[in-house]
């Protein structure tokens, strides 16, 4: 289990027009926000990665850098980029299920087309949104077996307004016993 105020695992990943990513290099002023997403088969996704797309602006000028990622190859990252219209946002690609299973994501084995008429991959990752401090750990995290009722990226960015404001530390932090 991972545990706010810890180092966050590895993750390195190649994205589709900045680079490989990988965040024990990343230098945010303040945090990177890591999205993972399902993949190009999943119509929540691409409603969820506009918001994010939307919101880069307002992430950057708190000091925050974001970066979408899947298990998807590079074609399909493609799709999903075009379909969003992603131009701020940052799409990694071809994410490791073993390092899915390091962040704690869930993993999901295909039932075939999706309601928008794309094939599911045979195993892939189910959604997860992270903040790791510029320190490489991890400020807050949400992970979903499903790939409903997200974290709403618009409400977090005046969250993060009152975090950098008073300083507020990460919670869920306590791992002695109860």
């Amino acid at each position: 289990m991972l545990i706010p105020r810890q180092p966050a695992p590895a993750l390195a990943v190649d994205t589709l027009a900045h680079g490989r990513f990988d965040l024990r290099t990343a230098s945010p002023e303040r945090f990177t926000l890591v999205c993972f997403y399902r993949g190009l088969h999943c119509p929540l996704c691409a409603t969820y990665l506009k918001e994010l797309e939307h919101l880069v602006p307002d992430f950057a000028s708190r000091g925050v850098e974001a970066i979408a990622i899947s298990s998807d190859g590079q074609s399909r990252a493609a799709e999903m980029a075009e379909k969003i219209g992603a131009e701020a946002l940052r799409i990694g690609y071809g994410l490791a299920l073993e390092t899915a299973r390091a962040w704690g994501l869930y993993i999901s084995a295909s039932r075939g087309k999706t309601s928008i008429g794309i094939e599911e991959p045979a195993l892939f990752s189910e959604p997860g949104v992270f903040l790791v401090r510029s320190d490489g750990t991890i400020y807050y995290l949400s992970v979903q077996s499903m790939p409903f009722v997200r974290p709403s990226f618009a409400e977090m960015v005046p969250a993060l307004d009152f975090v950098i404001k008073s300083h507020y530390p990460a919670r869920g932090e306590f791992t002695g016993a109860a």
